[in-house]
């Protein structure tokens, strides 16, 4: 196991999915150890993949936590542009907390150097900002579709919350609750915060300022706005992807409350590299 010894960590604005100025020079690497999720979407279906798939949810394997560090140290012993490891799924990491901790805190302990991050859709987070935050963990992404459970009752069929299944509005205004109430406590906790939201033609289209300027309320730093790619086989397959000219618009808009983000990739949960370069690399 390579070891980082005294190093130095990376410096906060070295994570190239936060800041766009890192991107070309820093890479990231996606520990796919996260199998389940809690909240199924009507845009989602983690099942299909192949090599030239580029989109959140899509995995080549499943990697157990002791096998994500040897991942990571064959990795570093070829590559010196990584300077974040993140945990993106393919389902969402504090579905599977217990595997998502032991993989964060072994990465640590053996590269304290590096940053950590995750990608949740904000269910279950506030139960562990602080066990993420101890762990090492300095920037978490927060998947927010919907700040109206009227508009969020559309996008998600279901949610699992303490062994109990939620649908319409009750799931859509929990879920909300929490989101916000997690974002709040990351902040107090130091951590960065970005806010995913996926555009939905005809669903939350007209609503994204109001997610930014709510999440904005909330303490979150900067916010991400992405396209839907449309999946077979889901009930918003046929919704299309919202055309450039109005994603240009809708950034221009919620960018009043929130900082945008212009080079997000839609990364697979496997990704490696740079965002600039081949998405996928087999593991």
């Amino acid at each position: 196991m390579i070891q980082s010894g005294l190093c130095e960590r990376r410096a906060l604005s070295e994570h190239p999915c936060f800041y766009g100025s890192a991107s070309a020079r820093w890479g990231r690497v996606h520990l796919p150890v996260a199998p389940h999720c809690n909240v199924q979407c009507n845009f989602c279906n983690r099942l299909y993949d192949c090599a030239n798939e580029s989109r959140p949810g899509v995995t080549s394997r499943i990697f157990e936590p002791a096998e994500a560090l040897m991942y990571l140290d064959r990795l570093l012993k070829t590559r010196s542009d990584i300077s974040v490891v993140g945990i993106a799924g393919p389902g969402d990491p504090l579905c599977d907390p217990e595997r998502t901790l032991e993989t964060i805190r072994a990465v640590h302990a053996a590269y304290p150097d590096l940053l950590l991050c995750i990608s949740t859709n904000g269910l279950n987070l506030a139960e562990y900002v602080d066990d993420l935050a101890d762990s090492g963990v300095t920037h978490i992404t927060v998947t927010v579709n919907a700040v109206d459970p009227l508009i969020g009752q559309r996008i998600y069929a279901w949610i699992s919350l303490n062994s109990r299944i939620y649908r319409g509005l009750d799931a859509a205004e929990i879920l909300l609750f929490r989101q916000q109430e997690a974002v709040a406590m990351l902040k107090r906790r130091g951590m960065m915060v970005k806010i995913n939201s996926v555009v939905l033609p005809g669903i939350n289209a007209g609503h994204i300022s109001a997610i930014a300027e709510n999440a904005a309320d909330w303490g979150a730093d900067v916010m991400n706005c992405i396209p839907m790619i449309p999946v077979r086989d889901t009930p918003f397959a046929g919704l299309g992807t919202p055309a450039d000219a109005e994603m240009v618009r809708m950034r221009a808009l919620a960018s009043r409350h929130l900082p945008q983000m212009y080079h997000c990739r839609r990364c697979r949960a496997d990704a490696v590299g740079l965002l600039c370069s081949k998405n996928h690399e087999n593991v």
